[in-house]
C-alpha cells in the first residue's frame, strides 16, 4: 500500500474588509495559468522494478508511488474584525473544499498509473525496453486526462454562479 503526503502552504495577505482581502489575494495569490486564489501541485515519483523474464518477455512486477500533494492557499492576516473573520472562515474553508478535490483527482489519476503498471508485460524485451516504452506512453493519457478533468472542474466553479464564485461574492459583498 502506498501513502499520499498533503502539505498546505500559504501566502500571507492584507487587508481588514473582505473586498481589501480579495484584492490582495490577486496580488500576492500564486500564477496558475492565470492568476488563482489558490493552487494544487503535486510531486510524484516511482519505485518501479521492471523484470526479465525467463521467456524473454519483461514484467513490470513493482509500481509503488510515493506521492506529495500540495496545496496553497491565502492566510488572512490575525485579528480581523469579528464579522469579516466570520466571512473570510466560510470563504478559506470552501476554497480548500475546492483545492481537495484537485487533489482527489491526482489521487485518481496515480491509482489508474499504478493499476496499468503493475503487471504491464512486453514479449521479447529482455533489456525492459519495450515495457519501458509502453508505460512512457501510456503516462500523457492519464496526465491529459487529469487535466482535463481538472479544467472542466474549475469550468463549473469558477464561472457564474458556481461555487468558488459564490464564495468570492459572499466574501467581497460582506463586511
Amino acid at each position: 500500500m502506498w501513502r499520499v503526503t498533503e502539505t498546505i502552504h500559504t501566502y500571507g495577505i492584507r487587508g481588514a474588509t473582505g473586498i481589501e482581502l480579495y484584492r490582495s489575494i490577486g496580488e500576492r495569490g500564486p500564477a496558475a495559468g492565470v492568476q488563482a486564489i489558490a493552487h494544487t501541485s503535486f510531486r510524484l515519483t516511482w519505485t518501479r522494478d521492471y523484470r526479465p523474464q525467463p521467456d524473454g518477455a519483461c514484467v513490470l512486477a513493482v509500481a509503488k508511488p510515493k506521492l506529495t500533494i500540495t496545496y496553497t492557499l491565502p492566510k488572512a492576516p490575525e485579528n480581523l474584525p469579528q464579522a469579516v473573520q466570520e466571512s473570510w472562515t466560510r470563504f478559506i474553508a470552501g476554497v480548500e473544499k475546492h483545492e481537495r478535490v484537485h487533489g482527489e483527482q491526482i489521487i485518481e489519476m496515480v491509482k489508474g498509473i499504478q493499476v496499468f503498471s503493475l503487471g504491464l508485460r512486453a514479449e521479447d524485451d529482455p533489456k525492459c525496453q519495450k515495457v519501458r516504452a509502453s508505460l512512457q506512453a501510456q503516462l500523457k493519457q492519464f496526465s491529459d486526462e487529469r487535466v482535463r478533468q481538472s479544467r472542466e472542474f474549475d469550468d463549473v466553479e469558477l464561472t457564474e454562479g458556481g461555487a468558488v464564485h459564490q464564495l468570492i461574492l459572499a466574501l467581497v459583498n460582506g463586511p
